[in-house]
Parts: structure tokens; sequence; C-alpha cells
């Protein structure tokens, strides 16, 4: 990228070396976000993608997947050069990229609640504050059954077993959490179990 890329468009370089930590991070997600797709009754499967960067977990996902038709959506990030990585990636596929804040309800008005609903790449930039608010929301974001799909990083004073707890206290059931020892990055995989309230 030239000298005027954002950070956030160097950012995802990595991506395309062999071997890097987002490299191996993005193998983590693709095949969760791939196996989500799968699991969802047969007809649309809404996918809805936080902070989504250039799509490529996404794209990732979808490639070859015998049920991309069937995927419809909505990626939400700021970065305008990656909004345009992400809109040439996704071509032809049922989703749209819009540039926008993903902190806002307002971005993803008409695609919620999601089947899938990605949160990749936000918990290691927010405040542990901002990370139980947005877990407490994700339960009214998501049908019966949806998959959240979520990283964040394990350095010193890792946060991952907190968060893994506040899903459960959400009414989520942990499907999957990747944590390899060579890698410093949590993926998890958690499915809402609960609805947000019943009548006693």
């Amino acid at each position: 990228m030239g000298s005027a890329a954002s950070h956030w468009v160097r950012w995802h370089d990595d991506y395309d070396q062999p071997g890097s930590f987002l490299a191996q991070r993005l193998r983590l997600v693709t095949g969760h976000v791939a196996a989500a797709i799968a699991a969802r009754p047969a007809g649309p499967v809404r996918l809805v993608s936080m902070c989504a960067g250039q799509g490529r977990d996404v794209a990732g996902a979808l490639d070859g997947h015998p049920r991309r038709g069937d995927v419809v959506g909505r990626l939400v990030e700021l970065d305008p050069a990656n909004v345009a990585d992400a809109r040439e990636r996704l071509a032809g596929s049922g989703l749209e990229v819009v540039e926008g804040d993903a902190g806002t309800a307002a971005a993803y008005a008409g695609f919620l609640p999601a089947d899938v609903l990605l949160v990749c790449g936000v918990f290691g930039n927010v405040s542990e504050r901002d990370i139980r608010r947005t877990v407490s929301a994700l339960p009214g974001m998501c049908l019966p059954g949806a998959r959240v799909i979520w990283t964040r990083h394990r350095r010193s004073g890792d946060l991952t077993p907190t968060i893994r707890a506040w899903f459960a206290e959400a009414g989520f059931r942990e499907v999957a959490f990747d944590a390899p020892e060579h890698m410093e990055i949590g993926v998890g995989v958690h499915e809402l179990a609960e609805p947000l309230f019943t009548f006693v």
C-alpha cells in the first residue's frame, strides 16, 4: 500500500503473508463462518459483519460454499478504501458493503435479526465496558439459533475467559473457542440458546 493508505488498510497486508498471525486467524474465522452458514435451516441466511474491514473472512467462507447463493446481508466498515476492497471481493454475492459506523444500530437497519453475526477485530479495539455492552446487546440482533463469531487477543490480562462468561450470561451457548498455543488470539463461536425473556 502507498504511504497515503490508512492504518486500517495497511493492517490487512499481513493477510497475504502465509504463516502470519492474520493469515492463521483468517483460516479459523472463515472455517467457523462457513460452518455457521451450513448449520442454518434451508432458505436465506442473513449475515451481518461489524467492522468488516476488507471482507476477507466472509469472502473466504463463501468461496465454493454450497449455500453461497442463500447468503444475504450487510457488512459495515468505516474506512472507504477497505469498503471499496470488500465490495470488489463480494461482487456478485447477496451481500452489500456499506461505509458507516458499526457502533450505531442504524448501520444495520433492515438486516437484523441475523442468522450469522461477525464481531471480528472489534473486542481488541474497544474498552472492556463497551465489550460487555456489545455482548449484552447481541441477543436482540440475532435470530434463535444464530451464531456469533468473535475474536480477541489473549495478551497479558487475557479477557477472553470473561468475555465467554458474558456470552453465557446473555443466553448464548458456546459452540467453539479456538486458542492455539502458538497464537495470542482467541476465536469464539456462540449460539443464541435463550429468548430475550420468558413470561412466567
